[in-house]
């Protein structure tokens, strides 16, 4: 079995690549892909990426999480005259387990127009993304602190008041207070919907989930295909059927991992890693 090339050097050493941005995600990306790689990353802020949807609702998303990443960075390489396009996109939701957390994901894509190839770095975890509706600034406040405000910047709208507009990007108790007594007087409840503001450059905790997808993004453009050595040999898929240690019939866990090539046909399947077993209480026979 032919095994990946974990590749010390870079196939980016010394090149350029370019990341479609207005909310400083190149803080995030571009240190750790530089540190990585060996490349350079430039940002572009010309196109405004909030036309493609925003947190705050005022444009949905056209087509998914990964659709308006690989956008971005598409619109990276036009714009930025290059080879290599970088584009980030977060999605929320309730967690995929228990389906009550709230869950954060994030996507950072690279399209390399060279080896006409896309490779996506991924990282997901709890989220907050929390909301509130009072009248009251001290509930206010205390909602506010629980966010992790300043830090976590603030949206503020006015409840049942469809065409007031909002207030977003509150990072200071000034701000704040102006934006409560705004939406108040525009509410016909005298309410306010309070929101944290999940746009990049406003939410500590996006950034850092950010950071993990750039960072996961790294690692797999340093594993080359043992056959035609692109960057971006992954695992992309798993097989079930562990046996059960019971019974010994197949589970829906993983006996077997496949890396995969997103340039040539070339996969590399192994055994999956953990017990070579599955617990009874995942087994249909034994646990029906």
């Amino acid at each position: 079995m032919t095994e990946p090339v974990r590749s010390p050097a870079s196939a980016y050493a010394g090149r350029r690549m370019v990341l479609l941005t207005r909310h400083g995600k190149q803080a995030q990306i571009g240190p750790l892909l530089e540190a990585a790689i060996a490349c350079t990353v430039e940002v572009n802020e010309q196109f405004d990426t909030d036309r493609l949807g925003t947190f705050t609702r005022e444009v949905a998303r056209a087509g998914s999480q990964l659709e308006a990443a690989r956008h971005k960075a598409r619109l990276a390489l036009e714009l930025g005259d290059c080879a290599f396009g970088l584009g980030s996109e977060g999605a929320f939701f309730s967690d995929p387990v228990s389906g009550l957390l709230p869950w954060n994901r994030e996507l950072v894509v690279l399209v390399d127009a060279e080896r006409r190839i896309e490779v996506c770095g991924v990282a997901h975890g709890p989220a907050w993304n929390s909301h509130r509706q009072t009248g009251d600034w001290d509930e206010l406040l205390a909602f506010a602190e629980a966010a992790g405000f300043p830090d976590q910047q603030l949206v503020l709208r006015p409840l049942d008041a469809a065409r007031a507009g909002l207030r977003k990007g509150i990072g200071d108790c000034g701000t704040l207070a102006a934006a409560f007594q705004w939406a108040v007087s525009q509410s016909p409840s005298a309410m306010v919907l309070a929101e944290t503001d999940l746009r990049a450059h406003c939410s500590p905790r996006r950034r850092q989930r950010i950071a993990e997808a750039a960072t996961d993004l790294a690692r797999r453009l340093r594993s080359l295909c043992p056959r035609c050595a692109a960057p971006g040999f992954w695992l992309g898929e798993k097989r079930p059927g562990l046996p059960c240690a019971w019974c010994g019939e197949p589970t829906e866990l993983a006996v077997a991992e496949i890396e995969a090539c997103v340039r040539c046909a070339h996969r590399v399947e192994r055994a999956a890693a953990g017990a070579a077993e599955a617990d009874p209480a995942h087994c249909r026979v034994c646990n029906p």
